[in-house]
C-alpha cells in the first residue's frame, strides 16, 4: 500500500498507509482540523539512453545551422554551387603558393 502525507490547515503533516480507493481521511489525527490537504512533491525524471537531449533538447544553434544550409541550398542554384567550389580551390591555390 502506497504512503500519502497530508496536511491540516493548522500546519499538522502527517502520514497515511491506504489503498488507493478508499477515501482521503476527513480531519487531522492530531487536533482534528478539517479540511486536510494532499501534500504533492515533484517527481525526479532520469532521462536515460541515447537520443534524448540531441533530439529534444538539443542547442538552438545546431538547428539554426540546419535552417542556414536549407535557406541556401533552397536559393542557390546549381551554378552557385560550381562557383562555391572555384573560389574555395583558388583559396588553397594562393595559400599553397
Amino acid at each position: 500500500m502506497p504512503t500519502y502525507e497530508y496536511k491540516c490547515p493548522n500546519g499538522h503533516v502527517f502520514e497515511l498507509f491506504k489503498r488507493i480507493a478508499d477515501p482521503q481521511p476527513e480531519k487531522c489525527p492530531v487536533c482534528g482540523a478539517s479540511p486536510v490537504e494532499t501534500v504533492l512533491y515533484p517527481v525526479p525524471v532520469h532521462f536515460r539512453g541515447s537520443g534524448f537531449y540531441s533530439t529534444d533538447y538539443g542547442r538552438g544553434g545546431r538547428k539554426k545551422e540546419a535552417a542556414k544550409e536549407s535557406d541556401s541550398s533552397s536559393s542557390d542554384s546549381g551554378s552557385g554551387d560550381t562557383d562555391k567550389k572555384d573560389t574555395s580551390t583558388e583559396k588553397k591555390a594562393a595559400e599553397a603558393g
